[in-house]
C-alpha cells in the first residue's frame, strides 16, 4: 500500500473515532441539559410549594403555627439547596456543551483533512496535463 492511501486510511479511521468522541460528547450534554431541567422544575415546584404553606391561615393553636412554621422553613431549605444545585447543573451544561463544540470542531477539522487528502490523491492519479512548450529562441525572431 502506497504511504499516501496509509495516510487517507489512518485519517478516516481517526475520522471515525473523533465522530464517537462527539457522540459521547453529545450525550454528555443532553445528560447534563435534561439534568439541569429536572432541578429547575423541581427548585420552582418547592418554592411554590413553600409559598404556599406559607400563606396558611387555618392554625387553630400556637403548636400548630410551630409545626407550620418548621415545616415551611424546612421546604425552604431544600428549595435554597436545588437551586444551588441547579446553579452548579447549569456550569455543568455549559461545560459540556463547551466539550460537544470542541468535539465537533476536532472531527470537523479532521473530516477536512480526510478530504483535501483524497483530493490530492485523487489528482496524483491523473496524468498531468501537458503543458504548452516553452518556446525556442529569443524574443527577438518572430
Amino acid at each position: 500500500m502506497r504511504p499516501e492511501a496509509a495516510r487517507l486510511r489512518r485519517l478516516t479511521r481517526l475520522e471515525r473515532v473523533r465522530a464517537l468522541a462527539k457522540q459521547d460528547a453529545l450525550r454528555a450534554a443532553a445528560e447534563a441539559e435534561g439534568h439541569l431541567a429536572q432541578l429547575n422544575a423541581l427548585a420552582e415546584r418547592t418554592a411554590r410549594i413553600a409559598e404556599d404553606y406559607r400563606a396558611r391561615r387555618d392554625c387553630q393553636t400556637g403548636a400548630d403555627l410551630q409545626r407550620l412554621t418548621g415545616f415551611v422553613e424546612g421546604i425552604t431549605a431544600i428549595g435554597t439547596a436545588t437551586t444551588r444545585d441547579a446553579v452548579t447543573a447549569r456550569s455543568l451544561a455549559d461545560q459540556r456543551q463547551q466539550d460537544l463544540a470542541r468535539a465537533e470542531r476536532s472531527r470537523a477539522a479532521v473530516e477536512q483533512r480526510v478530504a483535501s487528502e483524497a483530493r490530492t490523491l485523487a489528482q496524483r492519479g491523473q496524468t498531468p496535463a501537458l503543458a504548452p512548450r516553452k518556446a525556442l529562441g529569443t524574443g527577438l525572431e518572430e
